[in-house]
């Protein structure tokens, strides 16, 4: 069942740069794994990986080498990649509310009834950022990555690859 996952998600286009592709492979996991929430733990925890999972690491690692990116920041922009995928996956499963009206009302409901004095950081983040028409818990996905694919080049210049 898990390479029928892995058959799901989009490999990186040869015809983006490397960053790009990553960004479209990552859009397309996230997409297939909302579809299949109880994949996300399972994801690599095979020991005999069919076709499609090992076609896709494949694709994954030469996205990355396109990059210019040398064996070990392909290692580990590939380990951090995925740590966020995945994890950004089961927490984004796991949240009863990620966007609008309704995340407005958990967001209420949570810090509706204590005081702000109480809490002045959780009580500010919810009122002038959570609560704010258009919120998307989603959007932090794009932002988190662009950080870990901006400091794996960053890196990587360091490096010398």
């Amino acid at each position: 069942m898990v390479d029928r996952v892995f058959a799901e998600i989009a490999l990186p286009p040869d015809d983006l740069s490397w960053k790009e592709a990553i960004h479209h492979r990552t859009a397309s996991a996230r997409a297939v794994l909302a579809r299949h929430p109880w994949a996300t733990p399972m994801m690599e925890s095979r020991r005999s990986p069919g076709s499609a999972t090992l076609r896709h690491h494949d694709a994954v690692l030469g996205c990355f080498r396109r990059g210019g990116l040398s064996w070990p920041m392909t290692a580990h922009g590939y380990a951090a990649v995925d740590a966020f995928l995945y994890g950004f996956a089961l927490q984004q499963a796991a949240l009863p509310a990620t966007t609008g009206d309704e995340m407005a009302d958990l967001a209420e409901e949570i810090v509706g009834g204590l005081e702000a004095a109480d809490l002045p950081h959780l009580a500010g983040f919810t009122a002038e950022h959570v609560m704010r028409p258009g919120y998307d818990f989603g959007d932090e996905f794009e932002f988190g990555l662009d950080l870990i694919l901006d400091g794996l080049e960053a890196a990587a210049r360091r490096d010398g690859t």
